[in-house]
């Protein structure tokens, strides 16, 4: 593609709201990663319409980065477009009841919504760190909890619409971190979840609680991407890797964490390089010892470093 072209008619579409050759060491919670081509935060539903209609014309590939969670960009970086949705944060009680939340919306927020509003049914993503579209895009979950329980409707924006399209649940394929049936480049812009009514204090005790758990069983000392691997079927990554003796194994500035063996953590200086490199250890090595095959949570997106 053309550098110039894309910068030139990104900035007459968006104007400051790109910046060209922006690091994603400073875009994702690994805190490594190579430059994008263009970071956009669009403004609202009619600037993201035009500029995935945009990209869908010139061919340009995107990705929702979000708040960068559950995201590892290679050290070379990345081709085309990065788009963070942090503009849209409207969250709201309806009735029902049910609770409305735009994708760039945090958990702690959700979560603060709900307590504060006595509502129950998802006290399960306390803790899990990110976004409302990251969230819904890989049906995030804890334990038998899933957004896939939970979701009432999903809200899309799909390249070259003018508007975004409503989606029942019903009408997605939700699966074990993994959200399907959308168009292609199609960016989530919003859900609507189900709730209980409940009462504020009982809300707070279960939050409380999954806190409690999460600050005793994972590592929240050091830049990570959450869990790296998915749970294999009636296993855990974490106790499989674990097992084959790689806790607190390192490369370079990253560490398969002592606290929980299915998180990587930056230690400092760490490279995207680092990081996929304990990746492959803890895959080759778990397949040949106990004979599973691993697969990643976490995204990887972008070019090797030349």
């Amino acid at each position: 593609m053309s550098t110039s072209t894309l910068q030139r008619e990104l900035s007459e579409l968006l104007g400051e709201r790109v910046v060209f050759d922006a690091p994603m060491s400073r875009h994702t919670s690994l805190r490594v990663g190579g430059p994008v081509e263009a970071l956009v935060t669009p403004a609202d539903r009619p600037a993201l319409a035009a500029l995935l209609a945009l990209c869908k014309r010139r061919g340009w590939p995107h990705l929702v980065a979000g708040s960068g969670f559950n995201l590892l960009v290679r050290d070379g970086g990345l081709d085309g477009v990065a788009i963070k949705l942090s503009a849209f944060r409207a969250l709201e009680r309806r009735a029902g009841p049910r609770v409305a939340a735009e994708a760039g919306v945090s958990h702690a927020s959700l979560t603060g919504l709900c307590t504060k509003s006595g509502l129950a049914g998802l006290e399960f993503g306390a803790g899990i760190p990110g976004t409302i579209g990251g969230w819904v895009a890989m049906n995030a979950g804890i334990g038998p909890r899933e957004v896939k329980d939970v979701v009432e409707s999903v809200e899309l924006q799909v390249p070259g619409e003018d508007a975004p399209r409503t989606l029942d649940a019903a009408d997605l394929d939700f699966r074990y971190r993994e959200l399907h049936g959308t168009a292609p480049g199609s960016v989530i812009v919003g859900a609507v979840f189900r709730v209980e009514q409940s009462t504020p204090e009982a809300v707070q005790a279960e939050v409380d609680a999954l806190l409690a758990q999460r600050a005793g069983s994972q590592p929240l000392d050091a830049p990570s991407c959450g869990s790296v691997f998915k749970n294999p079927p009636g296993d855990f990554a974490g106790r499989l890797i674990e097992t084959v003796g790689l806790k607190g194994t390192r490369v370079g500035g990253a560490e398969i964490s002592p606290t929980h063996a299915n998180f990587i953590v930056n230690r400092g200086g760490a490279t995207a390089a680092d990081v996929l490199g304990l990746i492959e250890t803890a895959r080759e090595r778990v397949a040949r010892e106990a004979g599973v095959e691993l697969e990643t949570e976490v995204r990887i997106v972008g070019r090797n470093e030349a």
